[in-house]
């Protein structure tokens, strides 16, 4: 396993990810289907962003659980396996369990006040069921992972390198994921929330994202000499699905789409964003308490916005600030200054001279 390299793109791919999950929350806003999932829905839709939302379904909850897989990676590393179950606890599993008490219910109740349904408390998932699978990945592979850490630099970890970095080992891991979607055989392949599918998907990708980056330098050199060639088969196969199967193609079709999404955003990222930046040292950190709280922002500013006689377009753009801004505005304000608030949120102060001698990605995993 090396050691010597801060991957800053890895950082950015999180943070980009997160905040596409912000604007794809609020497009669910404005879509026809949005009360059937417990969103509170726009009578104006804006069904059009639907084949934007459809390009990035199949990559952009996957991408997030192989770069939380990446993450382990580059923890453990000076890390013993209780040592990480400790920091995982507290990073993940105590957000998690304040989000389900406090946060998933606030925007529910949020949700009932607005349709005029009795109002109660209950425990939810909700957006952080994420979370939660995240933390059963870390105890399910914690075994794999430090005997992977022990085979570091012997035979095994030469073989697997050369294996994992051909090009075409697209392929094989496209052949896991089609395994997973024919076995389990999901109504949706999309559906990733509270289902079986998704628990065994995230499973996988956060598998292999750890593999990607125990590999090391090979691997990323070959998505950048490969690069052009995965986002033109990316590009190609969606094309495909929505000329030819209207966005619903068989269902082996998607998961060789979604591996192809995947090394090509990899390889684009390891080009272009793997360098530091104030924009990202702030966002890093900001990033996991904005995903916790935005859905409260969310349905709030929905309540207020959706009554105007603003054009539905107008609307989606005032939810998804109030959205963003309003969790922001929490971080900054409560989140940042309260040392055990921010504990719940999965923020923590930084020490400065620990962050500049860092070579971990600075990711919580999420």
């Amino acid at each position: 396993m090396e050691t010597t390299e801060r991957r800053y793109d890895i950082d950015w791919l999180r943070v980009i990810a997160i905040g596409l999950l912000l604007i794809y929350h609020a497009a669910i806003v404005f879509q026809p289907w949005g009360v059937l999932i417990g969103f509170i829905q726009s009578n104006e839709s804006l069904e059009w962003l639907w084949v934007p939302m459809a390009m990035m379904n199949v990559w952009r909850i996957p991408l997030l659980f192989f770069v939380s897989g990446m993450g382990v990676c580059f923890a453990i590393r000076k890390r013993s396996w209780l040592q990480l179950i400790s920091e995982r606890s507290r990073r993940i599993l105590l957000p998690f369990l304040a989000g389900i008490s406090l946060v998933v219910p606030l925007h529910e109740l949020i949700w009932q006040h607005y349709y005029s349904q009795e109002v109660s408390y209950s425990l939810s998932r909700g957006h952080l069921w994420f979370l939660g699978n995240i933390f059963a990945y870390v105890i399910l592979l914690l075994p794999l992972f430090y005997y992977l850490k022990v085979k570091a630099k012997t035979t095994f970890h030469q073989r697997l390198t050369s294996l994992i970095s051909h090009p075409l080992s697209v392929v094989l891991f496209s052949g896991l994921f089609v395994l997973e979607t024919l076995l389990v055989n999901p109504d949706t392949y999309e559906l990733y929330a509270l289902s079986w599918h998704g628990f065994y998907l995230g499973l996988l990708a956060f598998a292999i994202g750890f593999v990607m980056a125990y590999v090391g330098n090979e691997f990323w050199k070959s998505l950048l000499k490969w690069r052009w060639l995965y986002a033109g088969v990316a590009f190609s196969l969606f094309m495909v699905r929505l000329m030819v199967f209207e966005l619903f193609p068989p269902k082996y079709l998607y998961p060789i789409e979604t591996m192809t999404w995947i090394y090509a955003i990899f390889g684009w990222a390891y080009k272009y964003l793997n360098r530091p930046g104030r924009w990202l040292s702030y966002l890093s950190k900001a990033a996991y308490p904005v995903y916790i709280l935005h859905m409260i922002f969310l349905y709030a500013g929905a309540t207020i916005v959706l009554p105007s006689s603003l054009s539905a377009e107008l609307k989606f753009v005032l939810v998804t600030l109030v959205s963003l801004f309003g969790s922001v505005l929490i971080y900054e304000l409560l989140i940042k200054r309260i040392k055990y608030l921010g504990l719940l949120f999965g923020y923590s102060q930084p020490d400065d001279k620990k962050l500049n001698k860092q070579l971990e990605v600075s990711t919580v995993s999420l």
